[in-house]
């Protein structure tokens, strides 16, 4: 039995696998283990350097980039498992939708996307300081995700946040940007996040004004946002307190008379968005009528 411990991350496995499979190593031969684990079985034995020359799939390496960000253990020898398959025997096994190992790893590659979306959703920063030279402001979220999904999930704030420098810190590990470099360390306890700020009382009135109590629907708002990421959002605070007042509102809403319709305001943008529109739902009809 050959053992090998578990990758950091995607990169590590990709390295570890490609040199597996230039050893020739089926899946049955590797056991992916712990250090400690690994010594019952004879020690570790490190796997020769990669084959550069192999070629992958596409659609494997970004199935695989996703579900190595699950916390399935399972997940390295299913993913070799599935390489050494495309690699040696069924070059069309990503078409195969009812393989079952294959739908294990799409299993997982939802999962993460799930979890992506809600970090992307649920991360709140709250202000720690600002530059007296730049005037640039720095933030600080702390967030608890499901999966090692960080990586993947960064780039979105990077790309929304540029003007400002900020950190996420997870459990599992944190990453900074200080508008040029988005650097990853370690992950840290939930003490090291910084405490409520003005921001959170700004989102609770944003939240506040948002509430529609003729569109509450509890189970499913529970379901987009689970009670578990409750008491990192300043807005869930006062949640309780939106829904119990919702019935009283939403009686005065229908008891309160009909406002009159304000005409559309005239402005040469927004009228071109609307004549825009106009021209797509015209191409649609005769599409659908052709």
């Amino acid at each position: 039995m050959h053992t090998v411990s578990p990758p950091a991350d995607f990169a590590d496995w990709r390295n570890t696998a490609r040199a597996l499979l230039a050893a020739g190593r089926h899946p049955d031969e590797v056991l992916w283990a712990q250090p400690q684990e690994a010594e019952l079985f004879g020690g570790e034995s490190k796997p020769p350097k990669p084959n550069k020359s192999l070629t992958i799939p596409k659609a494997f390496i970004e199935m695989a980039r996703s579900a190595a960000a699950h916390r399935d253990p399972r997940r390295w020898a299913l993913l070799y498992e599935l390489l050494w398959r495309i690699s040696h025997k069924e070059p069309h096994l990503m078409a195969l939708s009812t393989d079952p190992q294959l739908r294990q790893a799409q299993r997982w590659v939802k999962a993460v996307g799930r979890d992506i979306h809600k970090m992307h959703a649920f991360v709140r920063f709250r202000k720690v300081g600002e530059d007296e030279l730049t005037g640039r402001e720095s933030f600080v979220a702390w967030y608890e995700p499901d999966h090692f999904i960080l990586p993947l999930g960064a780039p979105f704030f990077r790309e929304r946040f540029s003007n400002m420098n900020w950190s996420i810190l997870t459990p599992d590990a944190c990453v900074h940007w200080n508008g040029m470099v988005m650097e990853f360390t370690a992950g840290v306890d939930r003490s090291k996040a910084p405490d409520e700020d003005s921001l959170d009382e700004l989102w609770r009135t944003y939240y506040r004004n948002i509430f529609n109590p003729a569109r509450l629907k509890v189970k499913m708002m529970h379901s987009q946002m689970p009670k578990k990421f409750w008491k990192n959002l300043p807005e869930a605070a006062i949640i309780p307190e939106l829904v119990s007042r919702s019935k009283g509102q939403l009686q005065a809403m229908l008891n309160s008379e009909e406002r009159p319709v304000k005409p559309a305001p005239k402005n040469a943008y927004l009228q071109s968005l609307h004549h825009m529109n106009r021209k797509a739902l015209e191409a649609l009809d005769k599409q659908e009528g052709s």
